[in-house]
């Protein structure tokens, strides 16, 4: 059995996910192949929570091709590229199903990220001291890492053109993806699937495009805020989103299934809470982050967010730095309201996998998965009950969970105990 993982988001769910997973069955050229997508949960790596509830995008995936959908939890989902690429790999590997592991790429040139991977920079001494003097010159972390793998690269006679590929956040993540496949499937088992990705850059707002980016179908949506005229997201977003994933999502909030969230409201009470809170021990808060991101907060006026910022570009243009970027200070945030500390980001693998839906393929697959994972596989939450007293990193890792779930919930417009009345979507 040919099963392809795939690490996505699905924020929401649009036409270049339904052609990442055709793809993904053509090269193996098997249209029976299983595909069994990984996404974040309520909170995505850029440090916010998605559009949509993980339940609704999971319906979305398995009604566009996915046979089974995997959760990351929380503190992977809501991490830097290096963190969430681990994580993600880890748990897929960790099913002893998965026998492809399917990205999408920005660039046509798969071999400099497979000789950049091969470098194996992380553990270099040279690289390690070039990354430290360009974080010490003012610049991001991404630029200084970035600049210290060109400088290895040059050093290591490795050519080509590599600023296209590490400008761009898809490739940079699938070097994260090759180089947590070389620590964690070191007897090579697992297939490679780089495709190359169609349409408009990630964070391109143009959504004139088929393949239009996700960034830019959100920000079709936050447009219609605070009101959210479903006809009129319709209309924006089709074509734009395969028609039964549109579907799912304005089916499921005309219902009341959930309410796109309150951005505006979410970061301002972000900002009262990290002006009330101590902030040195929080995950991410280092560098000197707590100490900014205090004085930023203790210093908001009217216009720093404002009630109009449903996309909070205004925000992010104040708050972001040379130094610190908006994912970073958006995750720290994001740790800050579900108390993620540092102790959580020593654990390194995610200790369970959360299935969140399957169709009947994919539950013949789960069968045989039951069978050969290395660690739990649990289908709602009270499952972890009976397994938290046994493993101390899982116990962690599913309270974090639910706290992300609580706070989710609470901004989709639910109980925030609703997360404990979840069971996998099941599509016939």
């Amino acid at each position: 059995m040919r099963v392809i993982g795939i690490i996505a988001e699905f924020n929401p769910f649009h036409n270049g996910h339904e052609y990442l997973i055709r793809k993904a069955r053509e090269i193996v050229n098997d249209p029976r192949a299983i595909v069994m997508p990984i996404m974040s949960g309520f909170f995505t790596q850029r440090g916010l929570p998605a559009i949509c509830p993980p339940a609704v995008r999971a319906r979305q995936a398995l009604l566009c091709g996915a046979d089974v959908v995997l959760e990351l939890p929380f503190s992977f989902s809501c991490a830097p590229s290096s963190r969430f690429a681990e994580g993600a790999v880890s748990e897929l590997i960790s099913t002893g199903v998965v026998t492809d592991i399917a990205f999408g790429v920005d660039t046509d040139n798969t071999d400099i990220l497979k000789a950049l991977a091969d470098m194996d920079f992380a553990n270099d001494e040279v690289f390690n001291s070039r990354l430290n003097e360009y974080i010490s010159t003012g610049i991001s972390f991404p630029q200084a890492r970035a600049a210290a793998i060109k400088d290895l690269a040059s050093q290591k006679g490795i050519g080509g053109d590599l600023d296209p590929v590490l400008s761009s956040p898809n490739s940079i993540l699938a070097l994260d993806y090759l180089m947590a496949l070389k620590k964690i499937d070191k007897k090579h088992r697992i297939n490679v699937i780089m495709i190359r990705r169609e349409g408009e850059g990630y964070h391109s707002s143009d959504i004139s495009a088929d393949f239009a980016s996700a960034t830019s179908i959100r920000n079709a949506i936050s447009s219609e805020a605070p009101h959210f005229s479903q006809s009129a997201i319709a209309g924006k977003l089709n074509g734009h989103m395969p028609d039964r994933s549109l579907g799912v999502m304005l089916s499921s909030a005309f219902s009341g299934v959930f309410r796109y969230p309150d951005y505006v409201g979410y970061i301002r009470n972000a900002m009262l809470t990290a002006n009330a809170s101590g902030l040195d021990s929080i995950a991410y808060m280092s560098d000197d982050l707590s100490g900014y991101i205090k004085n930023f907060a203790s210093d908001i006026r009217p216009d720093t967010i404002p009630d109009d910022d449903h996309d909070l570009k205004v925000f992010e243009k104040k708050i972001s730095t040379k130094r610190y970027t908006v994912s970073r200070i958006q995750r720290a945030l994001a740790s800050l309201m579900t108390g993620q500390d540092g102790s959580y980001l020593e654990i390194k693998r995610p200790p369970y996998i959360r299935v969140l839906g399957f169709n009947s393929e994919g539950k013949y697959c789960l069968k045989i998965m039951g069978k050969c994972a290395k660690i739990p596989v649990i289908n709602r939450p009270s499952d972890c009950l009976e397994l938290q007293s046994e493993n101390e990193e899982l116990k962690k890792i599913f309270e974090l969970d639910m706290r992300a779930a609580s706070l989710g919930w609470k901004l989709y417009g639910k109980n925030t105990a609703s997360e404990w009345e979840s069971i996998p979507v099941i599509v016939k």
